[in-house]
């Protein structure tokens, strides 16, 4: 379903630095924002996990720091602006080196998941409210 709503521009901007923080796309992040928002406001039986389950969300929910988010944001308009130095280069780099480790072990463990639940991957994201980022 596709929805489209008017914010104001400083609500849009306040939107796009919380999905940057958490490594997200603003499209992902608000969909997301509105999936938890629905499931606290919806009374229901809280789910009981089991140890690997609880142990497996922690892993796909796991992140970089706000403040690692940060730098790398901030290294990565400097590479943009080409006034990067070789040492925050190499920062750079070893950033984008956590993050895709960080990505690895989340589709790892998304794929464990999916097969501890007998689902599919992609029912196992929509369940989980994660969407595939948009490719550019």
């Amino acid at each position: 379903m596709h929805v489209t709503i008017d914010i104001t521009p400083e609500l849009a901007a306040q939107l796009r630095e919380a999905a940057a923080n958490e490594g997200l796309e603003a499209n992902a992040y608000i969909v997301h924002t509105l999936a938890e928002h629905m499931r606290q406001t919806q009374p229901y039986e809280v789910p009981c996990l089991n140890e690997t389950e609880t142990r497996l969300l922690e892993q796909i929910n796991a992140g970089l720091p706000q403040e690692a988010w940060q730098r790398y944001h901030a290294l990565l308009a400097k590479r943009r602006a080409e006034r990067l130095t070789p040492e925050e280069h190499a920062a750079l780099i070893a950033l984008s080196d956590q993050i895709e480790e960080l990505n690895v072990r989340r589709i790892e463990s998304l794929v464990a998941l999916a097969r501890l639940r007998h689902t599919s991957l992609e029912a196992l994201m929509q369940q989980l409210g994660i969407q595939t980022p948009p490719y550019v």
